[in-house]
């Protein structure tokens, strides 16, 4: 039986992807898993895989064109079958229809901007992130090259021809210095923000959430963390958030009220532990998905994030990386930030936020000296747990924190 195969839908505020280039033809054999189109959103490049084995019936849509998300853009199945195509309108295209959010409360302050040369503005340009990130990387500037994408957009392909060129390079002889300007200037949200902004409303305002803070002791881990890194290569050393996946993973096992989801008036206890790492991307938040992270080593989890943390800020992913989280983590503490507070992602119940391990002055046994703490927080939808439930995940969790052999068994 024939199957049509649609454009996907990646979380955030996609309501639409451009089909940059097919990597199979019609007539093509293909096999599940083949990699057969590059689609590129406002965040990310992805390629999509076939879902199924056959043949290439029909290419629905050409490159170049950009496709509303779960409308149909290929059917595959068997030489000379026959398919009826979906009405047109039947998709969901909502921009708001999915939008993820393992946003904080609490953000810290945005970093300094540096000078740039006054005709390089790309954030003026209209410009894929791609684009963009080769630009960067190839030292081109955006505003001087005409665009060949839809709509006059710049694609890579502009860039690298530009590049090649010699033509729109920057010049870098001389430093450049930029008028400071007092007056106001109106920066419009991307759609990003907008979807991001107004999901957050609906969830603060649909889903009751409370928020449980617990203050963990980190010499334990940062001493095994130490050992570990030690014999370990350059680039796959473990950090500390690795080493909390691996913890919340083995105690959402005994919680699995807070490893479920809320559908209609039911609560799904999911089977799979899947853990989501919020990762910064530009303009917003990607979550990367540990799957199955209760079963894995701690450098299985540390391989695995940092590889799908670096395809998404490259701007290329796969869906199946960013799609099935469980629970998610939201981690500032590489920022030096002491606590903060994340807001649910639905439908999931519950959300952890990580601040930084610190050096402060503790008491124990009556005396006052330095110790290694963090500050976790999680938040909770109220529909689902209580309080207590919560309260007891926090004191559960300090058992492999604070204890990390036990991560070991």
């Amino acid at each position: 039986m024939a199957e049509i195969m649609n454009m996907p839908k990646l979380g955030f505020d996609m309501a639409e992807g451009t089909l940059i280039q097919w990597a199979k033809a019609e007539g093509d054999t293909v096999s599940k898993g083949d990699v057969l189109a590059d689609i590129e959103t406002d965040k990310v490049t992805v390629e999509i895989e076939a879902t199924a084995d056959g043949t290439i019936l029909k290419l629905l849509v050409n490159e170049g064109d950009i496709v509303p998300v779960t409308a149909p853009i290929l059917i595959i199945g068997e030489p000379g079958e026959e398919v009826d195509l979906p009405v047109a309108g039947e998709s969901e295209t909502s921009v708001d229809a999915e939008v993820e959010v393992p946003s904080v409360q609490a953000t810290p302050s945005p970093a300094p901007v540096e000078a740039a040369t006054p005709d390089l503005q790309p954030d003026l340009v209209k410009a894929s992130p791609l684009a963009k990130k080769v630009a960067r990387d190839k030292n081109v500037n955006l505003s001087q090259i005409a665009g060949t994408g839809p709509g006059g957009r710049i694609v890579r392909r502009d860039v690298e021809a530009a590049a090649a060129s010699g033509q729109a390079s920057v010049s870098l002889s001389a430093p450049a210095f930029m008028a400071v300007s007092r007056e106001d200037k109106n920066v419009p949200l991307t759609r990003l923000r907008q979807a991001i902004g107004r999901r957050l409303v609906e969830v603060n305002q649909e889903v009751p959430q409370f928020f449980v803070t617990h203050d963990y002791k980190m010499e334990a881990i940062l001493a095994m963390r130490s050992e570990i890194n030690s014999v370990l290569p350059e680039g796959e050393k473990l950090s500390v958030n690795d080493f909390v996946v691996k913890a919340v993973a083995l105690t959402l096992r005994e919680f699995p009220n807070l490893n479920a989801s809320l559908v209609g008036n039911s609560v799904t206890h999911h089977g799979a532990i899947n853990v989501g790492n919020a990762v910064a991307v530009e303009g917003g938040l990607l979550t990367v998905v540990c799957k199955n992270a209760d079963q894995k080593s701690l450098r299985q989890i540390s391989l695995e994030v940092k590889t799908m943390a670096s395809q998404v800020r490259a701007g290329k992913i796969r869906p199946d990386d960013i799609e099935g989280s469980t629970f998610s983590i939201s981690n500032l503490g590489m920022f030096e930030v002491e606590h903060f507070i994340a807001i649910i992602n639905p439908p999931e119940a519950a959300i952890l936020a990580l601040g930084s391990a610190m050096e402060v002055p503790v008491v124990e046994e009556g005396e006052i000296k330095a110790g290694w703490r963090m500050k976790a927080t999680i938040s909770v939808d109220h529909r689902i747990s209580d309080g207590a439930e919560a309260a007891q995940f926090m004191q559960a969790l300090a058992k492999y924190i604070e204890t990390p052999l036990l991560m070991m068994a």
